[in-house]
């Protein structure tokens, strides 16, 4: 990798450099109408009282040309944390240049030091460059796993209380009297 190439954690005097980059990425996956947060919001999530995630720029030769935003998850299997990579983006300007393999070397030598079984994270089905490339430094392409998400209204409703559901007794429900007989 060039001597040119700097990564570095984010700092609070980086965060418009990075959400423009979280702009452009979603620019180039075509999602700009998704981007709803603000600069502000990814502030106080990054630097405030409970950070929830972390940053890392990428410099090549004193320009930004990419940003890492990761956080932890846990795997229950290994019981240890892991590093849950959000997204990788380098500028279409700089591709080509090793620099998405040094910030996925810099994630997975952080992993290492911070005791995580695993350094995971998704990719779009469509994207098959960066499949190609994932594949080629080792990762695996977990073909039964799907991500499942839930957001705005579906979230909210999620997220309401709902009300116990009633007993079998007191729906005088006698089929869940049986259900619940030994049957030989």
């Amino acid at each position: 990798m060039s001597s040119n190439l700097i990564l570095r954690p984010v700092e609070p005097a980086d965060i418009d450099v990075l959400f423009s980059l979280i702009q452009a990425l979603a620019e180039y996956e075509q999602l700009s109408h998704a981007v709803t947060g603000n600069a502000d919001e990814l502030k106080e999530h990054l630097f405030g009282s409970r950070p929830y995630a972390e940053a890392i720029l990428a410099e090549y030769g004193g320009e930004t040309a990419g940003f890492a935003l990761f956080f932890y998850n846990y795997s229950t299997f290994l019981t240890k944390p892991g590093l849950y990579l959000e997204d990788l983006f380098v500028l279409p300007a700089y591709r080509r240049q090793g620099i998405g393999k040094a910030i996925l070397t810099y994630l997975a030598q952080l992993s290492v030091e911070r005791g995580c079984g695993r350094l995971e994270w998704s990719v779009l089905d469509w994207n098959r460059s960066a499949i190609a490339f994932y594949e080629s430094i080792g990762a695996s392409i977990l073909p039964d796993w799907r991500i499942c998400r839930v957001t705005g209204e579906s979230l909210d409703r999620l997220a309401r209380p709902h009300p116990q559901p009633l007993s079998y007794e007191e729906r005088g429900d006698k089929r869940g009297e049986k259900g619940r007989e030994r049957v030989d």
